[in-house]
């Protein structure tokens, strides 16, 4: 394949992977790693160090939006990413002595348990229960945009939530993938944010979190400049346009988008990660 075909198809991915990644809380990791792997045969080391660059992008991109549009929960963000960055650091600094197969497979199980435990939610049937008494203490209750004027939320388990995202960070550094996957499922799941809040959220922290974990992988000679340039520049495009169509797009869309895109992106990585342990 000729380089400029191969850079621009590595654009294109970018593009496809920020806006997903957008619209989703996943930062484009998610999408762009696989892609970067299973389609144009990057090593997967190197695939994770441009992601990792990337997704500081896409979360950079994608966060002055939507703080201007009210969604982000800064407030539980900062609290959560104690423990991300954390587990970022001693993931990216696992990152070398963990085989390879074994990384896509956990890669692809992480993202299977995900997918089910998203697409099994339903956040208009839940009982109103009260905050945690930690949250108001902390100030993290507080509202977010719909159609007609702003709605009130509140935030449960956060002590519980703030160590799974510890796990979270590790599986960021380990796998290059922002941690988007782990972080929407945490506020999702456990916390029961609404879910437009838990991606906005998502979106701001996995930048902080990647950037924690990418001095690590320079220092062991994963960042390919030109393959990381090509990444960042559509994945920048692409967040700055799923940021936009987030206000718009159904909170049940959303959803069946991660999960489908997930669960297909699982699935490939496991058998890939189990093909390669084989004779």
């Amino acid at each position: 394949m000729a380089a400029w075909l191969f850079l621009f198809l590595v654009a294109v991915g970018g593009a496809a992977a920020g806006m997903v990644g957008a619209l989703t809380g996943e930062g484009g990791g998610i999408l762009l790693v696989p892609v970067l792997v299973l389609l144009l045969h990057v090593n997967l080391h190197n695939a994770a160090g441009a992601s990792l660059i990337a997704v500081t992008m896409t979360s950079t991109a994608a966060t002055v939006t939507f703080l201007h549009q009210g969604y982000t929960n800064l407030r539980v963000a900062m609290f959560l990413q104690l423990t991300s960055i954390v587990g970022g650091i001693a993931g990216a600094m696992l990152a070398a002595y963990v085989p390879v197969p074994a990384l896509m497979m956990v890669f692809g199980f992480t993202l299977l348990y995900s997918s089910y435990l998203s697409f099994r939610r339903r956040e208009e049937e839940e009982p109103d229960r009260p905050s945690d008494p930690l949250a108001i203490r902390l100030g993290m209750e507080s509202s977010y945009p719909v159609l007609g004027g702003w709605k009130f939320y509140k935030v449960r388990r956060v002590v519980p939530g703030s160590l799974l995202m510890g796990a979270a960070g590790i599986i960021s550094g380990l796998l290059g993938i922002g941690a988007g996957a782990v972080n929407v499922l945490v506020m999702d799941q456990v916390m029961r944010l609404p879910y437009k809040v838990s991606t906005t959220t998502s979106n701001f922290m996995i930048g902080i979190t990647a950037a924690a974990s990418v001095g690590i992988y320079v220092r062991h000679g994963y960042i390919d400049p030109v393959l990381t340039m090509a990444a960042v520049l559509g994945i920048f495009a692409g967040a700055i346009a799923g940021a936009r169509l987030l206000l718009v797009v159904r909170a049940k869309l959303l959803r069946f988008l991660f999960s489908t895109l997930v669960l297909a992106m699982a699935i490939e990585m496991v058998v890939k990660g189990v093909l390669r342990w084989l004779p």
